[in-house]
């Protein structure tokens, strides 16, 4: 008991750090889980998506007076009210296709193979990306046009892979489509708010069967540990984005994903 709460308390931060960063962070709770032997094939994948919780509430609290002022503005501001609407059009997407697809993504995506395959693939696009000279028409996340969240959107599902990363999807998406790298960034965080708490939603519904005492432990322990580490994670990376880009994620997705085929290869 105590060193599944310990592996849930690590896998919790790892969680926390990584949900944010255009680094994959269920790929990194995959692999984790793969080489700590804690992926079992219901109750860890399962675990893995119940944590974002967590995150969600970190964004929750980071953001909790702006989503004040939103919600305010839906009676007189239509400004509000049309970005509401965006991140729903962005968010619907994902909904669908995680929805029709739940089984073949836990069962089949995944898997420590894919997760290094992409994380290498996606920081080569990553160091791509950076070096391109883009003229950013959009600085503020609120201001996106109605097409261009969609758009956003579909390019998200592309994190159903694992080891894609959602938040890299969404921020490289917006930025080809005029964002700049802050409010690309910042819309990530608004859009991570509905498909995180739709994906635990749906998965708690789908495998409350595993809920022991047992479970609903490491599951809790999980949960804070990710709250504590996405809070100061959101807190910094708008300031750090803008003045750095995204080339220390690059590379962090080329070593992790680099040991991670290393290993699977020698059979760990």
């Amino acid at each position: 008991m105590l060193i599944d709460l310990l592996k849930a308390a690590f896998l919790g931060i790892v969680e926390g750090l990584t949900e944010f960063i255009p680094v994959s962070s269920t790929g990194h709770l995959l692999l984790l889980g793969h080489f700590f032997g804690f992926d079992d094939q219901d109750f860890g994948k399962t675990f893995t998506v119940l944590i974002q919780l967590g995150s969600i509430l970190a964004i929750l609290s980071v953001y909790f007076v702006r989503l004040v002022q939103i919600a305010r503005g839906l009676l007189d501001d239509p400004q509000a009210r049309r970005f509401v609407l965006g991140v729903l059009i962005a968010f619907l997407p994902a909904a669908l296709v995680g929805a029709l697809l739940h089984g073949f993504i836990k069962g089949v995506l995944f898997n420590p193979w894919i997760v290094c395959i992409s994380l290498v693939v996606g920081g080569l696009v990553l160091l791509w990306v950076d070096q391109l000279n883009l003229k950013p028409r959009f600085h503020d996340a609120m201001r996106f046009s109605l097409p261009m969240y969609l758009a956003i959107g579909a390019f998200q599902c592309l994190a159903m892979i694992p080891g894609v990363s959602r938040s890299g999807a969404t921020i490289v998406s917006a930025m080809f489509l005029g964002a700049d790298k802050r409010s690309a960034a910042e819309f990530s965080f608004y859009l991570a708010m509905p498909t995180m708490a739709g994906a635990f939603a749906y998965d708690l519904y789908k495998n409350l069967d595993q809920m022991t005492g047992h479970n609903t432990a490491v599951v809790a322990v999980g949960f804070v540990t990710a709250f504590v580490a996405g809070w100061f994670v959101v807190k910094g990376l708008l300031a750090y984005v803008s003045r750095h880009g995204f080339a220390l994620f690059a590379y962090w997705r080329l070593i992790v994903g680099g040991i991670g085929l290393a290993a699977l290869i020698a059979g760990v």
